[in-house]
């Protein structure tokens, strides 16, 4: 299982437990897209149209997964608003586990090959030195995007779940399960809150088939005329007593009306009583991106990592 390959869900099912051996020792060195929650949603929602442009390549120990790289080449994506996207360039999500670091040159020189010829971008953690170094001798910079006021970084938020608010939702609101509201109320609140978005009933079929995704812990928020005004999905690490929301999104129409607080609470609860202990979710960390951030600020999260946005042009 060494050699590259398309991506499979069994290898998503790996790479889960390398991200939860990771959080358990070094969590600051998780990255924003290579969390045990974020694998499933970013496999469940995509891999049955763009699997095709997903190579992977896995790094075994004795047995046991110690890295991977997974690459997300160019491709074209069609959006709710029947526009078509192609995107030119190259992604990297990966994990190396902190006591192999010497296989970072192995993921870069892997990266370089099977995305030879285009531009390259990948989001490693600013905490990482030693892998930041690599990169840099690689010849990866700081991707110009990611500055300024409007930058494309993320930032990891954290909280634990010993002190939580009731939730409080306006009048005529109230909380809902994925199952109760159904598949095509759950899609329409996702691509409400994230238009234009490819994201389709046979996107969230594949996230539901995910094998860590509970339907109990999908929360959407009601409107008094029924619409899915506000939607979340809770990913629940049992090993590690910890959960993370991803994705969190209202519909523009029904924002600041307190729905995305409330709805956060909620999860956490639910969270909590599910055995979770400690709770994450990623925004953006750009000063000019505030309003996800102040929202997550609100009900207890504060900074704890961020990452480090790299490029490689063309070859």
């Amino acid at each position: 299982m060494d050699d590259s390959e398309l991506m499979t869900a069994a290898d998503v099912r790996l790479m889960q437990g390398l991200a939860q051996r990771v959080t358990a020792v070094r969590p600051d060195l998780v990255n924003s897209d290579a969390s045990y929650g974020e694998l499933a949603w970013i496999w469940g929602r995509g891999h049955t149209r763009h699997r095709e442009s997903w190579p992977r390549r896995l790094w075994f120990s004795g047995g046991e997964l110690v890295a991977w790289a997974w690459a997300f080449l160019p491709h074209r994506v069609r959006l709710s608003d029947g526009s078509v996207k192609d995107v030119t360039s190259a992604y990297l999500a990966y994990q190396v586990h902190p006591d192999h670091g010497e296989l970072v040159d192995e993921v870069i020189g892997w990266y370089d090959g099977v995305a030879v010829g285009v531009e390259r971008t990948l989001l490693p953690c600013a905490c990482d030195e030693f892998a930041l170094k690599r990169w840099a001798a690689h010849g990866y910079e700081t991707d110009p995007a990611s500055l300024g006021d409007t930058g494309s970084w993320t930032q990891l938020n954290e909280r634990d779940l010993d002190d939580l608010e009731r939730p409080v939702l306006p009048d005529g609101f109230r909380f809902r399960t994925a199952g109760e509201a159904g598949p095509e109320a759950v899609v329409q609140a996702h691509v409400d809150a994230w238009a234009p978005s490819p994201y389709t009933v046979e996107a969230y079929e594949g996230v539901r088939r995910t094998a860590p995704y509970r339907g109990d812990l999908h929360v959407l928020v009601e409107a008094p005329d029924g619409t899915m005004a506000a939607s979340t999905i809770t990913w629940l690490d049992e090993a590690n007593e910890t959960a993370e929301f991803e994705p969190v999104g209202t519909h523009p129409a029904y924002r600041r009306l307190g729905l995305g607080r409330a709805m956060l609470l909620h999860g956490m609860h639910l969270a909590r009583d599910a055995g979770a202990r400690h709770m994450t979710v990623a925004c953006l960390g750009a000063p000019g991106r505030a309003e996800a951030r102040g929202l997550y600020y609100s009900v207890g999260f504060r900074k704890f990592t961020r990452d480090a946005p790299l490029v490689k042009g063309r070859e």
